[in-house]
């Protein structure tokens, strides 16, 4: 349940629709029979006409292409990306908040899994939430603790304390990094941009909650029992839980964190935007 600090930040100092790849198989044709002696040989059949559009995978198409940096700012290398957060961020909060080894590879890697069902905790680019999530009991079950939402009041003050123009400004000289790392990661035919944006939008439209939120405990099957359950918590309501990872995050922020964090959100997607290449 500690996700929350380590994803939401790295998006928003930071989405492609990613398109499958397609896989064409070439049809396999039977041998030709050998022609009768006493007739003439047959004329050899058409092969089938290939459709156009399946000639070749179609290349998807970059919906937000990013501008090109200032020619007065120098490339960015990773070793650089200490430094260069640092003066946005200051170094107390680097040193606090942040995970810089494989810094680009973490981060889009995390911007990727918020828009789906997990984000692995192993290659999260901000260091673990002190305490643990709670829970208190009530007639109906268990609900978030509403002091659940103090453990990210640190995370929701750094984030507003970032300027959306220089947070930006950082990005584009980044972005070189960004999606080399980002095809590393598997995804050689797409782009990291369409992806941040995409997920920025789907943290956007997670649905509001009445607090306080329903959870219960995962049932866990085994003999071996977990030794932290409070990772385990799901949401009692079907919908949030079939959420993505970074649409539950939302949720268990609380619902005053969740609205500062939109806030601070949709002012970097304004920044992106601008720095859109027009086409």
């Amino acid at each position: 349940m500690s996700t929350a600090r380590r994803t939401l930040l790295a998006v928003v100092i930071g989405a492609a629709i990613i398109g499958p790849a397609a896989l064409w198989w070439n049809m396999s044709r039977p041998a030709p029979q050998a022609p009768v002696a006493a007739a003439p040989a047959p004329e050899p059949a058409a092969a089938p006409a290939v459709p156009e559009s399946a000639a070749a995978p179609a290349e998807p198409v970059i919906q937000y292409p990013v501008e090109a940096p200032p020619a007065q700012a120098l490339p960015l290398k990773a070793a650089d990306l200490g430094t260069v957060l640092t003066d946005l961020l200051g170094r107390k909060a680097v040193l606090e908040f942040f995970a810089l080894d494989e810094f680009p590879r973490r981060l889009v890697a995390t911007v990727d899994n918020l828009g789906r069902s997990h984000a692995s905790p192993m290659l999260w680019p901000i260091k673990p939430t002190p305490g643990r999530f709670m829970v208190e009991e009530r007639a109906g079950g268990s609900v978030i603790n509403a002091d659940n939402s103090q453990r990210y009041t640190p995370l929701v003050l750094l984030a507003e304390s970032v300027d959306a123009g220089k947070a930006v400004d950082l990005y584009i000289r980044m972005y070189p990094l960004l999606q080399q790392a980002y095809e590393e990661l598997g995804y050689p035919k797409a782009y990291f941009n369409d992806r941040l944006i995409a997920v920025i939008d789907q943290l956007l439209a997670t649905p509001g909650a009445d607090e306080p939120i329903q959870v219960h405990l995962t049932e866990v099957k085994g003999t071996v029992a977990s030794l932290q359950p409070w990772v385990r918590y799901e949401f009692v309501n079907p919908a949030f839980e079939s959420l993505s990872a970074g649409q539950k995050i939302m949720l268990r922020v609380g619902s005053v964190n969740e609205r500062r964090l939109k806030a601070k959100l949709t002012a970097i997607r304004q920044q992106l935007i601008k720095r859109v290449v027009p086409r």
